[in-house]
Order: structure tokens, then sequence, then C-alpha cells
């Protein structure tokens, strides 16, 4: 099936369009080596067809030991896991949204402006010396995404058109 991947990216913090705040919606850290890493990178990439959802556990295992800089962060909505978005950390001082997105049962609700405000905020506190943070998005992701995207001031600098499947 035909997809378009897109890439956004931005250069400074100053550049994120926060979101209004969501009383209850928090961002923490989320140690690696916690079984909700699985969890929820399985439940929230399951709709949208992500490679985490279908991982064995020994794909799991050569994951974690291929980037032992990613970092992981729980989004939690009134004291219950909410969602994910890892950090991967990139040569240059960038950092890579790795992962973003809210479990299906927190989807439409209004939480994901919020979310990735703070997931952005949090991308930017990786390293004293982020200079860069960007992600990609999949024409196979949730329709609101490139919009949250865009209106949280990521501009996108690449597209490319292939194949999944």
């Amino acid at each position: 099936m035909k997809e378009i991947v897109t890439y956004v990216e931005m250069t400074g913090p100053d550049q994120l369009e926060p979101a209004p705040p969501v009383p209850g919606l928090r961002l923490e850290p989320l140690e690696r080596d916690s079984p909700l890493v699985v969890d929820l990178l399985t439940r929230v990439g399951t709709p949208y067809g992500w490679r985490s959802a279908s991982r064995t556990l020994e794909q799991w295992r050569v994951w974690f030991a291929e980037t032992p800089d990613r970092t992981f962060g729980l989004l939690s909505f009134e004291g219950e896991p909410a969602g994910i978005v890892t950090y991967k950390p990139q040569p240059d001082d960038e950092v890579e949204i790795g992962s973003f997105g809210l479990l299906p049962e927190f989807v439409g609700k209004g939480l994901g402006g919020f979310a990735l405000t703070l997931a952005v905020r949090g991308a930017w506190e990786v390293t004293p010396s982020v200079r860069r943070v960007w992600l990609h998005t999949s024409s196979w992701d949730h329709p609101r995404a490139l919009p949250n995207y865009r209106r949280r001031g990521l501009r996108p600098y690449r597209t490319e058109e292939g194949e999944r499947g």
C-alpha cells in the first residue's frame, strides 16, 4: 500500500507554538527497562501499523541494544498511562522524537496538542546542546498527526513516497 512519510523539524525551542495546558496531563521519565515501554509502544502503534506493534521479544531485545542512549517518557492523564514518547539523540546535537502517540482510548479527547507540546519541550532538554528536533510521520498515522505537528511549529523539510507492506 502507498505511504507518504513527512519529516518535520524545529531548529530552536522558541519555534514551539504550545497548545493550551490540559489539567492532569503530564510527561514523566520512563525507565527503559519498564514493561510499560513495550506495552505502550505496541498498543499505541497497533492502529497505525507501527513495526513495534508486531515485534517479537528477540526483536525488542535487539531494538533496545541498538540504541542504548534512547530515552522514554510516559504521558499520563489523571494518573493513568495515556501514551509514550521516545527520544533518540542524533549526531550534531540533534534529537529525533522516534515515537510519539496516545493509547487508542485517549485519542479524540483533546489531549494531543498539549501532549505534543510536552514531548517537544522534553526533546529540547535531552542534552544541553540540542540545536534541532525532528521526527517523521506517515500517512498511515492518525489523520490529525501532521496538522498537530504543524500547529506546534514543526516545519516539513522532506517528503518520501513509497510502498509499505
